[in-house]
């Protein structure tokens, strides 16, 4: 069975849990690094969901992800408001 994982700021993502998704918790870039190589390692991870403000930190590990694995990530907007991050990415 394939996985989904919502990463970045704990109190930001646990309302996924409750939808399903796993979640891992990160405070920094180098925590967001840490997190996303070791889910590019697991095959059975097919969905991740990162923060906006969490992939603003750290585009270098959104690339590396998206290089080393097949999964679908997506980065997604706070309660805080879209700051169009992922729109800037896509340009």
């Amino acid at each position: 069975m394939f996985r989904a994982v919502a990463v970045g700021e704990r109190h930001l993502i646990l309302g996924f849990k409750g939808a399903g998704f796993e979640i891992a918790g990160c405070v920094d870039g180098k925590g967001l690094h840490s997190e996303l190589g070791r889910l590019s390692r697991e095959a059975d991870v097919a969905l991740v969901l990162v923060t906006e403000s969490m992939a603003a930190e750290a585009p270098d590990a959104i690339e590396q992800f998206r290089d080393r694995s097949q999964a679908i990530l997506t980065i997604i907007p706070t309660h805080e408001g879209a700051t169009h991050y992922s729109y800037e990415l896509m340009r």
